[in-house]
């Protein structure tokens, strides 16, 4: 049995359970975490709806258009990749491994290839290195998150997603907005506090952001607070005074919480693609990213692109966004996302 169909077996036994009950059927195996829960693997299911009906019937549609797996299939498949924002690298690597398969296998009918096409791209995220997908919180004092990215990408309304997550957690959390350079960024953080029924702390624009971290984390530790969110500028313009910009807020928050900031989280809109990825890339040169939220993926048809954020700049996601509330915003889990995508398709 391969990867893939492990994984579709484990959820198709969850959707038997009845939804009034709080027990969830789970398989301890290497693959899969035993006690899924069935509400989260719904919202993948809705949020990769797009990626299904476009780059996902696509790959259905190859099967069905060729009789034989001849350079002409290989050539349409390499294709559909690229345009699902896989992005051209990984696709190469792919393709060299699906080849090989074929060869040793003795693989001439299209059909046969759906499930090994899946289980190739699962592993080539899964495969050498696994990368850690929870948020690493401290053992003492206020664990501080730091978001970064550019302007436009959702990062002010994620902050406040995952600070009303955290709130249901039983966790106490403070928002920081040190954002002061774009207009109306301090106000929007504010009202994601009160949506989210966390607390806030900021200055009027213009202020020194470094300033505002430190203010707040004072705050923070003589209140004791368990986690501080802290939105930032995201101009990538000038790298060079981002940089120092971001190394200056890195040196405040070391200071003042040693082992801190514990992630740097780098916001990212899934539906500019390839430009993700770059602005990814830039990031990385700058400041220490340790993971990636990536929005709106439910907005867009070429899902690839988490494949691609893996083996382009090896950075976990850590959360993704699959729709407008609060709900949708799921931490990220790849075997969740490799059946959401192709539950249709094998």
């Amino acid at each position: 049995m391969g990867l893939f169909q492990k994984i579709k077996n484990l959820f198709q036994k969850e959707e038997a359970v009845d939804s009034k009950e709080d027990t969830v059927i789970g398989e301890k195996n290497s693959l899969i975490e035993p006690q899924l829960e069935r509400k989260q693997v719904k919202v993948y299911e809705k949020g990769l709806t797009k990626s299904r009906q476009g780059f996902v019937s696509r790959l259905a549609d190859l099967t069905l258009h060729h009789s034989k797996v001849d350079e002409s299939y290989f050539d349409e498949l390499e294709e559909i990749l690229i345009m699902a924002d896989i992005g051209v690298h990984t696709v190469m690597k792919f393709m060299d491994r699906l080849r090989d398969r074929v060869r040793k296998e003795n693989i001439t009918d299209p059909s046969d290839l759906r499930e090994i096409i899946v289980d190739e791209l699962f592993i080539i995220y899964v495969n050498d290195e696994v990368l850690v997908d929870k948020i690493h919180f401290a053992e003492t004092g206020p664990t501080v998150l730091l978001f970064v990215g550019v302007n436009g990408v959702g990062k002010t309304t994620t902050i406040g997603k995952i600070a009303w997550k955290l709130r249901e957690e039983g966790k106490k959390v403070l928002l920081v907005a040190a954002d002061t350079f774009r207009a109306g960024a301090v106000e929007q953080l504010r009202e994601w506090s009160e949506k989210s029924s966390v607390s806030f702390y900021g200055k009027e624009e213009g202020t020194d952001p470094s300033a505002v971290i430190y203010d707040g984390l004072v705050k923070a530790k003589e209140e004791k607070y368990d986690v501080v969110l802290i939105d930032t500028a995201g101009r990538l313009q000038n790298k060079v005074n981002l940089m120092n910009e971001l190394a200056k807020m890195n040196k405040v928050i070391g200071e003042l919480v040693p082992g801190a900031p514990h992630e740097t989280l780098l916001v990212i809109d899934a539906t500019t693609g390839q430009n993700g990825i770059s602005q990814a890339k830039s990031f990385k040169e700058i400041t220490n990213i340790t993971g990636i939220v990536l929005t709106k993926l439910d907005g867009t048809a070429k899902g690839g692109i988490v494949l691609a954020i893996k083996e382009e700049v090896n950075i976990p996601v850590k959360y993704i966004g699959l729709g407008e509330t609060k709900d949708d915003l799921q931490i990220f889990d790849i075997e969740k996302y490799i059946y959401g995508l192709f539950k249709d398709f094998v």
